[in-house]
């Protein structure tokens, strides 16, 4: 097990511990993983608790107002979402993000609301105040209710906007509104008394007030030295911040017993969340806060397009909120908004509306209730998009519907017109058999054998249901269904920034300083149809279209739907730096041995395995080097397939 930071507290170690054992006495599998993570546990291990079998909907405070929030705005917003027939496309949780806090009281620690702006909190004499009526309005209309925390003792906007409205007062004691040492209380209050139904909980707190910093020199905040460093994941202390969280979600577990509950845990790709964030919260913030540019909308795109396999249902990828209604995607920018919306959709990101629907036109409100689009997202297969082929000009990505069609997204990132060719290859269909597709913006309807062609517009989006003849005709390969994959064990030892991403000039920082860096961690994670680095999956000259990329010393846990068997041709990818040390595939079913390779050196032709899996649950992929550990070695699990 690994030691748990001295900066965490002494309840949250005892319960760790507590927990580390009895699961131990439960499960001798987690024990034996406890000192090897790639020995097999037989379990899934992704998050499954709290409501998130489809990435959430809804309305969100903050891009719209900041933290100038009241009630009035949130139910005009929630009764706007009931009146246009949002709600019942599937709109239903109202958000409060920061603003909404005036302190925490001193003499019991209890937070107290802003009722100046929030009238209906009034619930007692002094500072007794309540959530409770508001919500109770928000769910009588059939909708949901969220807050916002932070895990740190003050808020982001406290730490980075503190010229924004409504920010706590009193005592630097009593501004400390966030969850540091209050985890157990505040969830109680918030769930339990004031009966929301989702947390966002921010990490400024904990990475933005060090002892040099103007606040803290000016007594604004007690110090709280940095566990986050965006700029450097090697001065990020992951394992304390990844324990806080915990700590926050071992809380909502215990104070929400029907696990009715969501939790956004926001850390903009940093702390290597994109490693352990699958496992804890119900959505993962993958970046840094969106703005209504184009070009900071391809960041935010950019840190969850080749993550397919860290989603699933339970928990989300989250590039943030939908700017859709501002600045670049405003309504003299459809075609912006339109692709901005497409792309949320068919990548399973939570759809959280963050403009002033006040101002919504009735374009825009059709578009965000488009029903296909809205299926798209909704499909409760629960797989996110994997890109068929990526370049700096254009995308395609392609979905695995529950039904077994595909959803389709052919993405024009560019300031040209360009044109394209969609191929039954590209959707895992057979190319001499007939394809249909359905315009999902016009409900037209074609056909095409092999392949056809399109003029895409610059920064248009494309959006099709596609049906046809399947390539493999007896059940699916492993990357179509990534939703059923979990990187249990990755094979990153040493956590990167991912140079693949946009980086775009970040409107709160212009072109101040040097210029943008990479910032997100998640270089190297498993990937469906490439490798953990994006070449193409090849062993030996041998190209693979279909497959999973990962590094040396994995294991990929994987749901097996009723499938018999589990097939694959296995070997070191021929991107490979390090060639000295051979590696071995393993196949778990429920945590029995099902295969083993032979060592394969690189270099040596693909291994074939066909291993029978009726009647198992979960399998476990793993691929164990040789000798000491090697660090960015990638390996291929080619056509990876499940067949009846």
């Amino acid at each position: 097990m690994r030691p748990l930071p001295n900066r965490v507290g002494p309840s949250l170690r005892r319960r760790f511990v507590a927990l580390a054992a009895g699961l131990a006495l439960l499960t001798p599998g987690v024990a034996a993983a406890q000192t090897d993570p790639l020995a097999p546990t037989g379990r899934w291990s992704a998050n499954t608790r709290g409501a998130a079998p489809v990435p959430p909907m809804g309305w969100n405070s903050w891009n719209a107002f900041y933290s100038d929030i009241d009630e009035e705005k949130i139910m005009a917003s929630a009764t706007i979402l009931v009146d246009t027939g949002l709600a019942a496309r599937g709109y239903r949780h109202v958000n409060i993000d920061d603003g909404w806090w005036l302190k925490r009281r001193q003499s019991d620690g209890r937070m107290v609301i802003r009722t100046d702006n929030f009238p209906s909190a009034i619930v007692g004499p002094g500072d007794q105040t309540s959530f409770r009526p508001l919500t109770d309005r928000l769910h009588a209309m059939g909708l949901r209710a969220g807050i916002y925390s932070d895990i740190g003792r003050n808020s982001c906007g406290q730490v980075y906007t503190p010229n924004f409205a409504n920010q706590p007062e009193g005592t630097v004691a009593e501004r400390e509104v966030g969850l540091h040492g209050h985890v157990d209380q505040d969830i109680r209050l918030y769930f339990a008394e004031w009966g929301f139904d989702l947390i966002k909980v921010d990490g400024c707190g904990i990475r933005g007030l060090a002892a040099d910093t103007d606040h803290v020199r000016q007594d604004h905040y007690r110090e709280f030295p940095p566990l986050i460093d965006m700029n450097a994941l090697g001065r990020t202390d992951i394992a304390a911040v990844q324990a806080l969280y915990e700590e926050v979600g071992q809380a909502l577990h215990d104070h929400n017993p029907d696990g009715d509950y969501l939790f956004s845990v926001c850390l903009w790709g940093s702390s290597n969340v994109r490693a352990w964030g699958k496992n804890l919260g119900n959505l993962s913030r993958t970046s840094d806060d969106i703005t209504p540019q184009w070009t900071r909308m391809l960041t935010n795109l950019d840190t969850v397009s080749t993550r397919a396999l860290y989603a699933g249902p339970g928990s989300w990828n989250d590039p943030d909120m939908l700017f859709v209604g501002s600045g670049d995607f405003d309504a003299a920018h459809m075609t912006e908004a339109r692709s901005h919306f497409a792309l949320w959709a068919i990548l399973n990101a939570p759809l959280i509306i963050g403009y002033d629907l006040r101002k919504a036109t009735p374009e825009q409100i059709a578009l965000f209730g488009n029903p296909g689009l809205v299926a798209l997202n909704q499909d409760p297969a629960g797989h996110q998009a994997v890109p068929a082929y990526q370049s700096s000009e254009l995308q395609i990505f392609v979905k695995t519907l529950a039904d077994g069609d595909k959803g389709v997204a052919i993405f024009n990132r560019g300031l040209a017109a360009i044109e394209t060719q969609l191929s039954a290859r590209h959707l895992k269909f057979r190319d001499d058999a007939e394809v249909s597709l359905t315009d999902l913006w016009t409900g037209e309807r074609q056909t095409f054998t092999g392949e056809t062609a399109f003029r895409l517009e610059p920064r248009q989006t494309l959006v099709f249901r596609a049906s046809g003849a399947r390539a493999l005709p007896d059940g699916l390969y492993v990357s179509e269904v990534p939703g059923d994959v979990n990187p249990a064990e990755d094979g990153v030892t040493t956590p990167q920034h991912d140079p693949a991403i946009h980086r775009g000039v970040i409107g709160w920082q212009g072109t101040r300083g040097s210029g943008e860096h990479p910032q997100y961690g998640g270089f190297g994670g498993a990937q469906a149809d490439r490798s953990p680095f994006g070449e193409p999956l090849r062993i030996a000259g041998t190209r693979f279209d279909s497959g999973i990329g990962a590094l040396a010393n994995s294991r990929l846990e994987v749901r097996n739907h009723g499938y018999a068997r589990l097939t694959a041709r296995v070997g070191i990818d021929d991107s490979a730096v390090s060639r000295e040390r051979p590696v071995t595939f393993l196949i778990y079913g429920d945590g029995r041995l099902l295969a083993r390779s032979e060592p394969q050196a690189f270099g040596a032709a693909p291994q074939a395995l066909d291993v029978d899996i009726r009647d198992v649950a979960i399998l476990e992929m793993v691929v164990r080097a040789e000798g000491e550990a090697v660090a960015a070695l990638p390996v291929v699990w080619g056509d990876a397939a499940l067949l009846r």
